[in-house]
């Protein structure tokens, strides 16, 4: 069986009684069977799948079946499915059951999808490399010695290596958008609270987002109709109402597009991913679009911003793991506290506990105003600045990554090194404008490159329509 790219082959197919849903279902399980090497799945579910895909089959043949029968996807394991194990891809959970689905869940299975199993991501979703999970790496499909990055890499691994049609993955800083872009799929992160996250792990809850990653642009248009809207138990939801993102056919408008010239500029921008972004500035240009170069003069305190906003929230949010409600348990402990401080040392990793230390001490007292507070004061200039260039411009066009995948390890002996490797992902996030990243072919290793578009808020339609316009006329 073929690699399939949309929804729609596989719904030929099986209109056609070429193959079944079933017989699908067992490919994906080969599929993930062959490729155990890659370790993109923390655990495959095969008895809810197998009855699931059982169901809509016969949901199918009665003519009944929901928007997203035939798909097999995939969820990062911090998206919690009822009567399903959850951990976040750490030991503080290792073993948990979540008691409820994630609203994004139950939207995918009302609209008949089938959830094959969760997936590797770095723990607690910290991370640009998928090399801080308890369960080890996830390995890039293109070269197995490199990183998918992070932190959805298992995700974009399962799409990537053919393990599933689609993936769901949560974009913080760029945890969709970079492991799309590492491994050749497309990413799209959507306008905070377009999305519920009810029943996502929380790792920085005014940053976290739940977003795509697939093969084609009408699958994550697909998905964005199904998963995106109101939900009574979100409080951060938009009311906002959704259009019919799936219907893009024919949807060829030209835009005027601002490239933000100093992360085309930066010195740390590899070569191979200028020339493929700049080329790819001239396609635009060709296919009608309006490019202009602007200044964007705060790209040196977007990373720093970041990660003192996003690490104060952590530390917060994973206070509640304590050994004591749940999760990773001390069984050595004399008295409260060592149980707290045991408990919490040997279930979280070591990228986790600098997270949570950096975290509460730009929260501290004597250091909240010097760190906290200013960068929520940066946060607004950066919102105020991409709001007054969204005035004047209906797209904004960067990097998604410095570099192509870089090697297992590389960067792991310096957080520096792979924290600036967001450099160009995190200004959506601090923003809260949806992106997307745009597969650009290979360079001469074989190596995923790509570029990203955003624009205004709750403006996914446009970003899907450019995207979708764009790579067809590449084609």
């Amino acid at each position: 069986m073929k690699k399939f790219s949309s929804l729609k082959e596989i719904r030929t197919l099986i209109d056609q009684k070429k193959t079944s849903l079933p017989d699908l279902l067992t490919y994906y399980y080969n599929q993930i069977s062959e490729q155990q090497q890659l370790n993109a799945f923390n655990e495959v579910f095969f008895d809810s799948a197998k009855l699931k895909a059982a169901q809509v089959q016969e949901k199918i043949n009665q003519g009944v079946a929901g928007k997203l029968a035939g798909m097999v996807i995939g969820i990062k394991d911090n998206i919690c499915y009822k009567d399903h194990q959850v951990s976040a891809s750490s030991k503080m959970l290792d073993g948990f059951i979540s008691p409820y689905s994630a609203t994004v869940v139950q939207r995918l299975l009302d609209e008949d999808a089938v959830i094959i199993g969760r997936l590797n991501c770095d723990e607690f979703a910290m991370g640009g490399s998928n090399e801080t999970s308890y369960f080890g790496p996830v390995r890039n499909a293109f070269d197995e010695e490199r990183v998918p990055g992070g932190s959805s890499g298992g995700s974009a691994v399962a799409v990537q290596a053919d393990l599933c049609l689609a993936a769901l993955g949560t974009d913080t800083g760029g945890s969709v958008r970079q492991p799309a872009a590492f491994c050749g799929c497309i990413g799209l992160k959507p306008t905070y609270g377009r999305i519920s996250r009810y029943g996502v792990i929380a790792y920085a809850s005014s940053f976290d987002q739940v977003g795509t990653i697939t093969s084609s642009v009408s699958d994550a248009a697909l998905l964005m109709e199904v998963l995106a809207g109101a939900d009574e138990h979100d409080s951060t939801v938009s009311q906002e109402k959704v259009p019919a993102y799936s219907a893009l056919a024919g949807a060829d408008k030209k835009y005027k597009i601002a490239v933000l010239k100093e992360t085309i500029e930066s010195d740390a921008l590899d070569g191979d991913v200028k020339s493929a972004i700049l080329l790819a500035i001239e396609q635009l240009k060709v296919q009608g679009h309006t490019i202009e170069y602007v200044s964007f003069d705060l790209l040196d305190y977007l990373v720093p911003a970041y990660y003192v906003l996003t690490t104060a929230e952590a530390s917060s949010n994973l206070s509640r793991y304590d050994g004591v409600r749940y999760g990773h348990r001390n069984t050595q402990a004399t008295n409260l506290n060592a149980l707290y401080k045991l408990s919490r040392a040997e279930g979280f990793g070591d990228e986790v506990k600098r997270r949570i230390l950096l975290g509460t001490f730009v929260l501290s007292a004597g250091y909240y105003d010097a760190y906290y507070q200013k960068a929520q004061k940066v946060r607004r200039l950066i919102r105020d600045k991409i709001a007054t260039l969204l005035e004047q411009y209906d797209v904004l066009l960067t990097p998604v990554a410095p570099t192509a995948p870089f090697k297992i390890g590389a960067n792991t002996a310096d957080p520096l090194v792979m924290y600036m490797a967001d450099i160009y992902t995190v200004l959506a996030s601090l923003s809260g404008i949806p992106a997307i990243a745009v597969p650009l072919g290979n360079n001469e290793e074989g190596l995923p490159l790509s570029l990203q578009f955003m624009t205004g808020n709750f403006k996914e339609e446009l970003l899907l329509s450019l995207t979708d316009t764009f790579l067809n006329k590449l084609e």
